[in-house]
């Protein structure tokens, strides 16, 4: 019972979390995709090396997180200093 308790509230603060921050999830739903395609790119990288494509790919996934991270402290900046009604 009390374990069901834990899993609600930690349901309820990620919820909480997704709707202060929205661009994190997209961050890392972004990251996850291209995660999923540098794996199915793969075996059809051609004639690259492996270490080559590995950091192409972490270079691309990071770019991801990096942008939606600023879209999202522009958008928090943009709520708490310019679209609060003024007194």
């Amino acid at each position: 019972q009390e374990q069901k308790m834990e899993i609600l509230q930690a349901i309820t603060t990620s919820t909480d979390t997704a709707k202060e921050a929205p661009f994190v999830p997209i961050g890392i739903a972004g990251f996850a995709a291209v995660v999923a395609y540098g794996l199915h790119k793969l075996k059809s990288r051609g004639n690259t090396k492996m270490s080559i494509h590995l950091i192409h790919m972490r270079v691309v996934a990071q770019g991801f997180v990096v942008g939606a991270m600023t879209v999202g402290m522009g958008y928090s900046m943009y709520r708490e200093f310019w679209a609060k009604p003024k007194p």
